[in-house]
């Protein structure tokens, strides 16, 4: 008589995530989130992790940080896309087939254009974040969530992160305080202006949780 062996995944969870969950990553800076999820879980070939840089650039803003991380990333079976923007992902030859447990955003921005309380660089910062809510609405599992992880003080308070997600069909499951010392090894870093490249303090944050409103 034939036996056969069953082969269980062992399920590994970082705060929100688990190697269980397709996961997309879209903004990432240096990969460093991307790297994180992947030692957390041993192996990352749940995970599509993007960035709106090309490699070169990423090789320039990042003093090499950024390539060193993807080559681990590739070798643990991750996915890594170049060229990805938030506004437009849904329909990106390789991803506008896919689905998604989990997308996540952390601290989206639009660049530098203005002084950040000034009303028109906010606007910018929104459409930013409301072009990735509309995309991901398409992108996600029937139970997947959308996760933006964002600043809470002013004027960061002013973006209406909970708005732009309910005119995308999304509504808010849970807000949950974002620590980044409970992602070993993530390094938040500015991806715009003469600062491009460093971190920056992120404050009183939380990743906020949005699934399908219907």
């Amino acid at each position: 008589m034939a036996s056969s062996t069953f082969h269980f995944k062992e399920e590994k969870w970082i705060k929100h995530y688990s190697n269980c969950h397709r996961i997309l990553l879209v903004g990432e800076g240096d990969f460093s989130f991307a790297l994180c999820l992947a030692t957390a879980f041993g192996d990352a070939s749940n995970i599509v992790a993007t960035s709106l840089d090309s490699q070169e650039m990423l090789r320039s803003k990042y003093f090499g940080s950024a390539i060193a991380n993807i080559g681990i990333l590739k070798d643990k079976g991750c996915t890594v896309l170049h060229g990805v923007d938030a506004n437009t992902m849904s329909q990106h030859p390789y991803l506008k087939h896919m689905k998604f447990d989990r997308i996540v955003f952390n601290f989206p921005h639009a660049g530098f254009i203005t002084r950040e309380h000034d009303s028109y660089q906010i606007s910018c910062h929104q459409d930013v974040v409301r072009g990735f809510m509309r995309n991901g609405f398409n992108m996600l599992t029937e139970k997947g969530e959308v996760h933006v992880t964002h600043k809470t003080a002013y004027p960061f308070s002013k973006w209406g992160i909970e708005g732009l997600g309910e005119e995308s069909g999304l509504k808010l499951s849970g807000s949950v305080g974002f620590c980044r010392f409970e992602y070993p090894g993530y390094v938040n870093r500015k991806g715009a202006g003469h600062l491009a490249g460093e971190t920056f303090p992120v404050g009183t944050c939380c990743t906020y949780k949005f699934v399908k409103s219907y």
